[in-house]
């Protein structure tokens, strides 16, 4: 073999292959799907929030979940707020509510090692920015950065209902006040429209959202989540200790396949 033809051939095996979509299936939530806010250490909210789905907390007691001005059912088994759209289940309240909660904190952690383990798709997608992605456009795939991710004004995902959008970082993702997470439609006859419930966002620190901030998604967070004033998020907080909500709007994803 020449010499042209052995550097064209190394070049081939060091060049990134973009991953196909279908070899990215969605990050699987299990039961931890059945709550729109779920965590380890606690809830807190300053009043009014306006939460849509379920919550809860385990290994902590329902004692954990704050500023709800909770009404527990007679059953024992959930409580309702008049900030919650769902029910608020708490890891001291009576069988099978316990069991529940354990089996959710589970898949917790299993789809939050899942989506941290999957390769980013190809050497474009690491590092974008070195973090600091005000104004960018992304395409379905996987994006990993060691690093802070922050953004002070808006990001855009371009994508349809098929599409999986995986972000991991090292660090924390930060919010700026006002920033928006928008979604952009896919052409006419280019299939359905992105929703929350493909994009999953790993963060191995903590979130931190200031506020009147959107976002869109699932965030799997290793540390705390906390929702400045008036903020929202149309997707899932599953956090492996706390989420603090000051007056924030959080609304359940239609979940996968529109059902």
């Amino acid at each position: 073999m020449n010499s042209l033809a052995l550097v064209l051939l190394a070049s081939a095996i060091a060049a990134p292959v973009p991953r196909r979509l279908d070899e990215n299936p969605p990050v699987d939530l299990g039961t931890a799907g059945d709550f729109v806010i779920l965590t380890k250490s606690g809830i807190s909210t300053v009043p009014a929030s306006v939460i849509v789905g379920d919550i809860g907390v385990s290994p902590i007691t329902f004692e954990a979940m704050t500023g709800f001005s909770m009404i527990a059912d007679s059953s024992n088994t959930f409580s309702t707020s008049a900030q919650l759209t769902g029910k608020a289940f708490g890891a001291d309240q009576t069988s099978p509510t316990p069991s529940k909660l354990t089996i959710a904190i589970g898949d917790m952690e299993t789809a939050y090692t899942d989506a941290a383990s999957r390769p980013f798709s190809n050497d474009t997608n690491l590092n974008v920015m070195d973090g600091l992605i005000t104004g960018t456009t992304f395409t379905p795939g996987v994006y990993t950065w060691g690093s802070d991710v922050a953004f002070s004004s808006d990001i855009y995902l371009s994508g349809s209902a098929d599409d999986i959008f995986i972000f991991q970082t090292s660090g924390n993702v930060v919010v700026g006040a006002g920033a928006k997470v928008l979604l952009i439609p896919p052409a006419e006859g280019s299939g359905e429209a992105l929703t929350a419930a493909t994009i999953v966002w790993q963060v191995a620190g903590h979130l931190d959202v200031g506020a009147g901030a959107h976002l869109e998604g699932v965030f799997l967070v290793k540390n705390h989540a906390a929702f400045g004033s008036e903020s929202s998020l149309n997707g899932r907080i599953l956090a492996q200790t706390a989420a603090t909500l000051i007056s924030t709007t959080i609304t359940e994803p239609a979940a996968l396949g529109g059902a």
